[in-house]
């Protein structure tokens, strides 16, 4: 049974692929040190698979404290790495604090992989790299344009650091996972999106529709789409977290055309914001209140994909359809909202 490290392992697409990870054989352990990650997650993960998971509170831009990882499981055989801060806008408005921590915490961990022979490492990236593409869907040779945030430029500098460290080191192999939008839960309804003040789309819906925020804004409505809104291509975290899966099992089993392979992770459909919301209006019954704001400052107009060399190569195959999306999210919402309710009557 291999042993894979997994970072940011309470966060909301790390834990999703711990759950995947073990259902298909693979031994896992988690760092996070919790400042966006739950222990809730932790908590979910240990019901879903029924045993227990262990996770080290470690930041991953303390060297010493990551290196201690690598030292007390010498037995790693590829890493994970999902640690990271994500918000587009809290970027726009911290990109230093972006900076440093998307990009130290990765270099540390590829730190840690030369010094103790972890040769398997699978990057988290992001479809935010593509910029404004010119030509859609995106697939993975389209030339990278000018990134809208400092978060996409982390993950653009982020795949150019595994790739240049890649190249010196020919025996490491990296997977290089371009996300789109991960939605949804765990059909369980035991893990989800466990942030509060998450500023993504469908936890916004869902938290409007169960009332803990009053209204949703549709930002943008004159944008050059089928209804004014942005487009985006909306996959459910589960997909993504098999992928996850596929990738190890890939570059494990020598199956990789070489040491550094990217791939597109996305349906291949471009779904507006609006049409988005109707989705979720149709499987949740609740008719949903939103207004029509401005632009936003460092979002992309319209961006899907490509995702034929994921599923040539990977053997990798989307599993839920839009409706299943939104319906596993609500769930998810309105099991969180019962939760808490018991947590303040007991």
């Amino acid at each position: 049974m291999s042993k894979i490290l997994v970072t940011g392992g309470c966060g909301y697409i790390g834990g999703h692929t711990i759950v995947d990870l073990i259902q298909n054989g693979f031994d896992v352990i988690s760092v996070d040190d919790l400042s966006r990650g739950s222990m809730k997650m932790l908590h979910g993960i240990e019901k879903i698979v029924g045993r227990p998971i262990k996770n080290y509170k470690v930041d991953l831009c303390d060297l010493d404290d990551t290196e201690a990882i690598f030292i007390e499981n010498p037995d790693l055989e590829g890493v994970i790495h999902f640690a990271a801060f994500k918000s587009v806008p809290e970027s726009v408005q911290q990109p230093l604090m972006y900076f440093k921590n998307n990009l130290n915490s990765l270099i540390n961990i590829l730190q840690c992989a030369e010094d103790f022979d972890v040769d398997n490492f699978v990057f988290s990236s992001s479809c935010s790299v593509y910029g404004n593409a010119t030509k859609l869907p995106v697939s993975e040779d389209a030339q990278l344009a000018e990134p809208e945030s400092p978060y996409a430029r982390t993950k653009q500098m982020g795949e150019a650091m595994c790739r240049d460290f890649t190249n010196l080191h020919k025996d490491f192999n990296t997977i290089l996972l371009r996300y789109f939008n991960p939605v949804g839960a765990h059909p369980s309804a035991l893990i989800g999106e466990f942030q509060d003040l998450s500023e993504s789309v469908v936890p916004v819906i869902t938290k409007t529709a169960i009332g803990a925020r009053k209204e949703m804004t549709v930002f943008g409505n004159d944008y050059n789409t089928r209804d004014g809104s942005c487009v985006r291509d909306y996959i459910h975290v589960s997909d993504i977290a098999h992928a996850h899966t596929k990738a190890l099992q890939y570059i494990i089993e020598d199956r990789n055309k070489s040491n550094c392979e990217i791939f597109n992770l996305g349906t291949g459909n471009g779904v507006t914001v609006l049409e988005l919301i109707n989705a979720f209006e149709k499987v949740s019954g609740e008719k949903l209140n939103y207004k029509l704001g401005p632009r936003r400052e460092g979002d992309v107009i319209e961006v899907y994909a490509n995702n034929n060399k994921a599923r040539t190569q990977l053997g990798w195959e989307t599993k839920y359809d839009l409706d299943a999306m939104m319906d596993t999210a609500w769930r998810w919402e309105q099991a969180l909202a019962a939760s808490k309710k018991t947590t303040v009557t007991g």
